[in-house]
């Protein structure tokens, strides 16, 4: 169960006992439990990408090129994966779609890709936030809501959420080719794995509770065999956008208590005007230095934090979770389930904190490795 007088104290302590790094190098692959870490990029040239590679490739091991720009311009794309390779930087980049004929490079790019860069390339982050979307916006896409029309039950909408990601041309190319699929998103964890899924960030931001979003992503991903990471992202929607230092230092130990196989702090080139880095500042940096030191000076703090409990969600309850009048599948107002269900989210939470998974009933995957299985129709003692 997460401790916040451990964490506060650890923040605290690593404030007081590293002061100012300048550059701290270590090899990426020394130890087979250390995470990956590092930042987003959302910039539109690859000189400003390696601006950034500089900035962070002594205290990171992961780089994520999360641009539109780039992945429209083959020659920009291949200039920053060479670049963050060269520094010994893993990386995976975004589209937001995979294009067959606007931009028909996109084909060949993933045919070489494996070969190109070999286990440094890590997969595709493919689409933006599609559970996260579906509850806000009634469509897992700009295109898709029309089809969730057709949908009367919850049942329905989870077949055409599934089937819809499952089925469109970009992740057969990436399936076909046995190109890992990623993204992130801070609803229905659940449902983004069994559209195709192999690594869903969840996302820490604004006021949502994290014991609440690790327990969704993490027990979608032990159900399922798949992998799961955090993302830590938007506290504001004005300046200054993400959190302090030291608040952002507690997310990144809270997902390295939790075992979160990426820690990946978002970046955005909004603010302040003429920062070359983006949203990121100097105290933003130096959380990171503190936490990358901090991981290899206590690597059996990775994961000790084990689920022994999972919350068990009726069969196809996409629910959002984020409050108690939050939609269904964003086509469905609040029911009167869902407070019993937030209800007892907040029950779990304050009994369990990071110590409890949340899942779905259903029968293709079992509960083994859990102490302690409770219910959504069950009391909570």
């Amino acid at each position: 169960m997460v401790n916040k007088i451990f964490l506060f104290l650890a923040v605290m302590l690593l404030i007081a006992v590293f002061p100012p790094i300048t550059h701290i190098s270590y090899s990426t692959k020394e130890e087979s439990e250390t995470p990956f870490f590092g930042v987003s990029f959302g910039g539109k040239t690859a000189n400003e990408a390696k601006t950034l590679i500089d900035k962070v490739k002594g205290y990171t091991n992961f780089f994520l090129i999360n641009s539109w720009d780039i992945a429209t311009n083959e020659t920009a794309l291949d200039e920053v994966c060479d670049y963050a390779a060269k520094a010994d930087l893993d990386f995976m980049f975004y589209f937001s779609w995979i294009s067959r004929i606007v931009f028909a490079w996109h084909q060949t790019w993933l045919d070489t890709a494996k070969e190109r860069w070999g286990d440094q390339f890590l997969g595709v982050y493919l689409f933006d936030e599609p559970g996260g979307r579906q509850i806000d916006t009634g469509g897992w896409n700009g295109g898709m809501a029309p089809a969730f029309d057709e949908a009367y039950s919850f049942g329905d909408a989870a077949d055409i959420f599934v089937n819809g990601i499952s089925s469109i041309s970009s992740t057969q190319d990436l399936k076909k080719r046995d190109i890992q699929m990623f993204t992130s998103d801070y609803a229905l964890y659940w449902f983004d794995y069994l559209a195709g899924y192999d690594t869903v960030f969840a996302e820490l931001a604004w006021n949502h509770s994290r014991p609440i979003q690790i327990g969704l992503c993490r027990g979608a991903a032990y159900a399922q065999g798949k992998d799961w990471g955090a993302i830590i992202t938007w506290t504001y929607d004005i300046p200054p956008y993400l959190a302090s230092g030291p608040e952002i230092l507690e997310d990144m130990l809270t997902a390295y208590e939790a075992g979160a196989k990426y820690i990946i702090i978002f970046n955005y080139p909004t603010y302040p005007e003429g920062n070359p880095f983006g949203i990121l500042t100097n105290e933003h940096f130096e959380a990171m230095q503190r936490f990358w030191t901090y991981m290899h000076q206590t690597p059996a703090d990775y994961g000790r934090t084990k689920a022994k409990a999972v919350f068990v969600l009726p069969d196809d309850y996409g629910f959002g979770m984020r409050r108690p009048e939050d939609s269904i599948w964003g086509l469905w107002q609040a029911d009167n389930l869902s407070s019993v269900i937030w209800n007892k989210t907040e029950a779990l939470t304050a009994k369990h904190g990071l110590d409890f998974d949340i899942v779905y009933d259903d029968p293709r995957f079992n509960l083994n490795g859990y102490s302690k299985i409770y219910y959504w129709n069950s009391t909570i003692a």
